[in-house]
């Protein structure tokens, strides 16, 4: 009987409906040997042994739910009717009204494929609640993610995204303006420039940040023509804090959070090539190490 039941493949034809484990009159009748409107002759003729709770009809919504999981291939794989379906107590029943040897032997395999499928779904039950709260969640998540779709598809209209690494030719010097303007302008606590090439022109940058954004410079040397413009700008706008530094040798930007790592120093941008890019480190970390 375990080759029977090996080869017939029993499970994969026990289908849970209306929260109820059942298998399909035609699938009954392939693996009884007889054909399905002769199963259906058999049952309607004996039919104060097939209560409701036995068997009974699926509806049609039942059927398209079916189709949609691949629990069968078509509607028309059903023969174009409604059928049937028969619960483990209606397919004990079947071998009442089918007289063989044959169903004798497959309704013991099915009764035992029932009780392997209860089985299996007794000891995974805990980890089929995992999944419906997974699928839960992943549900809640693409709600979210729909309600977010035109609020995200507008920041990238605005550009108000930043992209985390790029380059600008010589020419380009709008664009990189543009670029760094952007970047400034999001800050909404603080602004930390490593850079020793400054002038008015980096101050003119920085004064598109908001007033409440903590702003420093750190810089290898203040000219008195620096000094002067610094005093200037501090007269008008929130002041900027500008402190010699010497130890860096590359120009960094830091944003709230962020370190962008800028190939030229800002009063050249847009002059010749230069690269940046956004830095999977720390802020913390970096200005830690910074002395002054």
């Amino acid at each position: 009987m375990s080759e029977l039941v090996q080869v017939l493949n029993i499970e994969r034809h026990i289908y849970t409906i209306r929260g109820i484990q059942v298998m399909l009159d035609r699938d009954l009748a392939e693996l009884y040997g007889v054909k399905p409107i002769r199963l259906r002759e058999q049952v309607k003729r004996n039919s104060n042994r097939f209560p409701e709770d036995f068997m009974f009809q699926i509806s049609e919504d039942e059927v398209d739910y079916m189709v949609s999981q691949n629990a069968i291939p078509s509607r028309r794989h059903l023969g174009g009717t409604l059928p049937y379906v028969f619960t483990e107590q209606g397919v004990a029943g079947i071998s009442g009204v089918l007289n063989s040897t044959r169903a004798v032997e497959i309704n013991i395999a099915i009764m035992r494929a029932f009780v392997k499928m209860r089985q299996f779904l007794a000891d995974n039950a805990n980890l089929f609640m995992r999944l419906e709260s997974i699928e839960k969640r992943q549900l809640l998540h693409e709600l979210k993610a729909d309600e977010k779709f035109e609020q995200l598809f507008n920041a990238l209209e605005d550009k108000s995204i930043k992209p985390k690494q790029g380059i600008f030719y010589d020419g380009q010097i709008f664009d990189a303006y543009a670029f760094v303007c952007g970047l400034v302008r999001s800050a909404r606590q603080r602004i930390i420039l490593i850079d020793n090439y400054v002038d008015e022109s980096v101050l003119t940058l920085l004064s598109k940040r908001g007033e409440q954004v903590c702003t420093q410079i750190l810089t290898r040397s203040i000219s008195k023509e620096l000094a002067l413009d610094i005093e200037k700008f501090n007269r008008q706008y929130p002041a900027i804090d500008v402190q010699t530094f010497r130890l860096s040798h590359d120009r960094f930007l830091i944003i709230d959070d962020d370190i962008y790592h800028i190939g030229a120093s800002l009063k050249d941008l847009g002059k010749k090539w230069f690269a940046f890019s956004k830095m999977d480190v720390s802020a913390i970390e970096m200005l830690q190490r910074v002395k002054i």
